[in-house]
Parts: C-alpha cells; sequence; structure tokens
C-alpha cells in the first residue's frame, strides 16, 4: 500500500517534492490556497504558473481544503513562505493533534519577529516533539529537479529514525536523500546561501563579473559557516550539500529567486519595485535582518549581508558594494573557514563552547 503524505503549499518547489514524493511511489496530496490551482493540479495534471511545461504525476492530487488535505497522512511536508507558517501550523494543528505522523520543513528562512528557524517555529506553534520534525536541505532548484536532472539532499532530524523515514520516501531515481542529524546547520545553510546569493545578484546586475563573484561566495561560505557553528550548528554540514551545494546552486543560477532580486537590485530597481516584480517569495529578503540580529547577539560579523542590507535600505548604492565584500577590515592576511586570528572564528568559538560545557578548560575525558 502506497505512503500517503500530504504536501502544503503549492509553488514551484512544494509541486517539485510533491512530484519527487509521487515518483517514489507516494500517494500525494497537495494543498494549494488558491481553488483555481488545486483545480488544475488535480485535473489536469499541471501547474502552469509555477512549473510551466511539466506534467505530473497520476499519484498526486490537490485540494484548497486543509482538512481534507492533511486528513490521514502519513507524513506532511510544509513549504509556504516563512512568513505565513505559523499561521498554517497553527491551522492544522487541531487536525493531527491525534496524529504522529512525521513534520518536515521544505522551508528556507526564519521567522522576521522572532528569528526562530522553521523546525523551532514547527515545534513551537503545533506543540509537537522535535523528534517528529524533518528538514530537507540541499542544491534544490524546483524546475531542474522537476525535469528530472538528478540531485542530492539531506534530510536532518534529531530522531535518526524521523530522518531516515523521510529520506526513503523522498528518493527516487533522479533524487537521492541523505540523512543526517545536524538540524541547526542544514536549516541555517539554507537561510544563509539566500543571503549570500542576494549579493552575487547585485554585483551581477551592476555588471561585475566572475572574479567578483567567485570572492564573494568563497567569503561568504567563510560567513554563514563562521555563524552556523556558532549558533551550534557541526562544521562539516556547512561543506556539505545543505552549505556549499546550495550555496553554489543558488548563487550561480538564474532559477534562484534570491539571485534574481539581487539582480534587480543591482539593476537599480527600487525594494518595493523587486518584490512587486516577483512571482514568488526571496526569502533571503526578509531574513537579512533578523540574521543580522543574531549575528550581533553571537558577537558574529557578516560583511557581506551586512552590505547586502544596506543595498535594500537604500544607504549604499550597489554600484559601491563590490570592493568592500570580501573583507570585513583591512587585515591583509585571508582568514579561512575556522580561522584562529584575535577576531576569532567558528572553530575557536566551538572550543571555547566546549570548554563551558565540560567546564575543566577542556581537559576532561573524551568520549569514543
Amino acid at each position: 500500500m502506497s505512503l500517503r503524505v500530504t504536501v502544503l503549499g503549492a509553488g514551484s518547489w512544494g509541486t517539485t517534492f510533491g512530484k519527487i514524493l509521487a515518483d517514489g511511489g507516494a500517494d500525494v496530496t497537495m494543498w494549494a490556497r488558491r481553488a483555481e490551482l488545486a483545480r488544475e493540479i488535480d485535473e489536469a495534471g499541471r501547474n502552469s504558473q509555477y512549473l510551466s511545461g511539466i506534467n505530473l504525476p497520476g499519484g498526486m492530487r490537490a485540494t484548497p481544503d486543509l482538512t481534507r488535505a492533511v486528513s490521514g497522512s502519513e507524513q506532511i511536508y510544509v513549504s509556504v513562505p516563512s512568513s505565513s507558517a505559523r499561521d498554517t501550523l497553527k491551522q492544522i494543528r487541531p487536525l493531527i493533534a491525534q496524529s504522529d505522523a512525521p513534520i518536515i520543513s521544505l522551508m528556507k528562512g526564519v521567522e522576521k519577529k522572532t528569528g526562530l528557524r522553521m523546525s523551532e517555529v514547527m515545534a513551537d506553534a503545533l506543540r509537537c516533539d522535535p523528534a517528529r520534525i524533518a528538514v530537507v536541505s540541499g542544491p534544490n532548484l524546483a524546475l531542474e529537479i522537476a525535469k528530472e536532472q538528478p540531485t542530492a539532499a539531506v534530510v536532518a532530524s534529531v530522531s535518526g529514525a524521523t530522518a531516515e523515514a523521510v529520506a526513503r520516501a523522498s528518493s527516487n531515481p533522479y533524487f537521492r536523500s541523505f540523512v543526517g542529524t545536524d538540524v541547526i546547520g542544514a536549516e541555517f545553510g539554507g537561510v544563509l546561501k539566500n543571503l549570500i546569493a542576494l549579493a552575487i545578484g547585485i554585483v551581477d546586475g551592476v555588471g561585475h563579473g566572475e572574479n567578483t563573484k567567485a570572492s564573494i561566495i568563497t567569503r561568504g561560505l567563510v560567513e554563514i559557516t563562521d555563524f552556523a557553528v556558532a549558533h551550534g550548528a557541526q562544521p562539516e554540514t556547512l561543506q556539505g550539500l545543505a552549505g556549499l551545494g546550495d550555496l553554489i546552486a543558488t548563487c550561480q543560477s538564474p532559477l534562484s529567486r534570491n539571485n534574481t532580486a539581487g539582480r534587480l537590485l543591482g539593476q537599480g530597481y527600487a525594494l518595493p519595485d523587486v518584490v512587486s516584480r516577483m512571482e514568488q517569495t526571496a526569502e533571503g529578503i526578509s531574513s537579512v535582518a533578523p540574521i543580522l540580529e543574531l549575528a550581533r547577539a553571537q558577537g558574529i560579523e557578516m560583511p557581506i549581508v551586512q552590505q547586502v542590507k544596506m543595498v535594500l535600505d537604500g544607504t549604499m548604492d550597489p554600484r559601491d558594494i563590490a570592493p568592500h565584500l570580501t573583507t570585513d577590515d583591512d587585515t591583509p592576511q585571508e582568514e579561512t573557514q575556522y580561522g584562529n586570528s584575535d577576531r576569532g572564528g567558528a572553530l575557536r568559538r566551538a572550543f571555547q563552547r566546549a570548554r563551558d560545557l565540560f567546564g575543566d578548560g577542556g581537559r576532561g575525558s573524551r568520549r569514543h
């Protein structure tokens, strides 16, 4: 008997993930806010607005009725904008009160008001055990995957059993899911790469070339690793699919919403005009401010993200951004990941937290 799953949100990524699940053998119900979109998916097997030219598999159905969508579901995937995630989750809380179905985040943002990661919003809004929650992250440009171009992702959960169940459901001949337990790293990798992609789009829109973009990507990886590790992530996660892999794909592809938004900013469009021209949400735009607040709380310097914010606020001309993007001071020596300069880096902070944890200056016994 086929696994019964639900995907909440019928944008490009939600619909693509529904296709991934259906092509893996699941019976998929999509929930779409708009009845006409649900009808097109259900009756025509198409989502012409968000996935033009893609034929959806027969194992996908859709409804605008939230109760019908989640009823009897064995796995629930959430792919709505981070700004509306809490409201959507609160609506389904009474509908899944008697269920132990895993809840999986396909979202790559932070809650603007609280700075919470999406898995934290899910645990709070649903009042459920974090062991039921998983996140999916990686180099996942929706249209390429919908065209069945091979790719991979990471499914992370504090529960190995939950991660494995989700990974099995979301694997098929063109999509491979790997299992991880570093939820913090997987989520922050997915959030932070959007901010670097905005920067790449800005300098692309201005007219700078590959050297500038390569510099930003490289230094951007330092920034996001330093930030994520300071918040409890494993540095290896940021070197993998959920970090470097997602960073490369999002920064380099014109299919990336955040890259597109940045490019419009670089071409001189004001932020309200950029937002109005985007068919779907560019999560990086709303994540810049809360990420910088979290960075300040940890004493993390994020010069690239800071200058993206200045462009968004209109206090920096996009043409002035590139000379300042690749460093945060005048020190001539490059600080690579986990640097050990006086300003410190992710590794130094990780060691400090370990010393604090064991309470003996780092001389405690090792666990093997």
